[in-house]
């Protein structure tokens, strides 16, 4: 199933998108339930309830304005660096000289605030000169958790991955390497588009399957997810560790190479930027920077 968050007539609903993608069906619930989007979905299905009921009637995907599916996450969205290989290789040259390629090594993890989170077309505010000359796209996967737990085991891990969407990880570059830890360059209002909807497990497998992106039409990234140096269940396994996770619970699994930092020279992005991030089986975003 596709869970999506969306506005309708002035009104957040959350909804199951059609097997074609064109159509939205709005299930039945309260303001109150729709404020944090599809959370209340993962919450009945993880406690074994049924899905309320859906409206009689569905609405074209074009008559809505999408959302990111989970538009207020309940805490800061994890996120991975550095987790492919040739990602890791093409920053041995920049300030980042000790990329993990050792895959014995512990994965980077840091974090985003709830409040970066923007829909996938939504714009993205760049934050003017005086605050960051150098902000760079990462295309992600991002695993949604399902049922939570603690010191979760990598054998056990995909049992807690309730489904997948699409976000772009908006940095920084230079206020990452300013303040050496990496939130604050990664946490500007609106660096986290996300989207275009949730997509459960049993739709598509997060570890076999392929992540690209474009800026202005030009592809720059472009790799499949077997290529990760640390998988999703070694990722769940390693930030459950002494931390309990709940559902909705979003993790970032990192970037492919071809950021702009990655490039010689490096390609940040520009007013009017216009960068698509696609997940074959999830969907795609793509948000003008402006």
């Amino acid at each position: 199933m596709r869970f999506a968050t969306f506005v309708h007539n002035g009104k957040r609903q959350v909804g199951q998108v059609s097997a074609d993608g064109q159509q939205l069906t709005a299930f039945v619930l309260t303001d109150a339930q729709t404020r944090h989007g599809a959370q209340c979905l993962i919450d009945a299905m993880v406690a074994g309830q049924p899905l309320p009921a859906l409206a009689k009637e569905s609405l074209p995907l074009s008559s809505v304005q999408l959302e990111a599916p989970l538009p207020i996450p309940r805490r800061n969205v994890w996120c991975v660096g550095r987790n492919y290989h040739a990602h890791a290789k093409e920053l041995q040259a920049s300030v980042f000289k000790d990329s993990n390629t050792d895959a014995k090594a512990w994965p980077i993890v840091f974090t985003k605030v709830p409040e970066c989170v923007v829909g996938p077309t939504d714009d993205v505010q760049l934050p003017g000169a005086t605050v960051s000359e150098q902000i760079d796209y990462e295309a992600e996967l991002a695993v949604v958790i399902g049922q939570g737990g603690k010191n979760i085991r990598q054998a056990d891990a995909m049992q807690h991955v309730f489904g997948y969407t699409v976000v772009n990880d908006v940095t920084a570059r230079d206020v990452q390497m300013r303040h050496q830890q990496w939130d604050m360059g990664k946490s500007f209002d609106s660096f986290c588009p996300m989207g275009p909807w949730l997509v459960t497990a049993d739709e598509v497998d997060g570890r076999k399957t392929r992540v690209r992106c474009w800026v202005n039409g030009e592809l720059r990234q472009d790799g499949p997810t077997e290529n990760m140096i640390f998988d999703i269940p070694t990722l769940i396994e390693t930030i459950s560790r002494g931390i309990t996770l709940y559902p909705g619970d979003i993790i970032a699994t990192g970037t492919p190479a071809g950021v702009g930092m990655g490039l010689n020279p490096p390609r940040y992005i520009a007013k009017g930027d216009v960068i698509r991030v696609e997940i074959d089986g999830v969907g795609h975003i793509e948000n003008r920077f402006v």
